[in-house]
């Protein structure tokens, strides 16, 4: 087995320098996110990781107002699936947007959320 071309600790510590990454098949130009094994168009194994602008428009949206336990002071809050102008779609937080101005369709740029513990996670705010 080969070493994948973009691991989840890649991504996220890329993520963390402010940058989001996706892969693109080799073989037949598929462009995916998160990083996978295998191509899911065209079955390949020869990706390479490629560097997205960040910026895109909420496709869904949900309002958490019973969060897990480890969150549970933060309600309420969003997370948004985002299509990217390149054309994948992500998960992420929306932060810095009054929930009552969250709207499918809303443009929306990527920013970094780190924890007090250092990990990384998905956020988008105000393009």
């Amino acid at each position: 087995m080969t070493e994948p071309a973009l691991t989840a600790r890649a991504f996220f510590e890329k993520a963390r320098g402010g940058q989001l990454t996706a892969i693109r098949c080799g073989s037949c130009g598929e462009l995916s996110m998160p990083p996978k094994e295998l191509c899911p168009n065209c079955h390949a194994h020869s990706w390479q990781p490629v560097a997205l602008a960040g910026d895109g428009t909420v496709a869904s949206f949900t309002v958490i107002r019973v969060a897990p336990r480890a969150h549970a002071g933060e309600v309420p809050y969003a997370i948004a699936v985002v299509r990217l102008k390149e054309g994948v779609s992500i998960l992420g937080r929306i932060v810095d947007i009054p929930l009552e101005k969250l709207a499918v369709g809303l443009s929306v740029r990527f920013r970094p959320l780190i924890a007090k513990d250092m990990t990384t996670s998905v956020g988008f705010g105000p393009a």
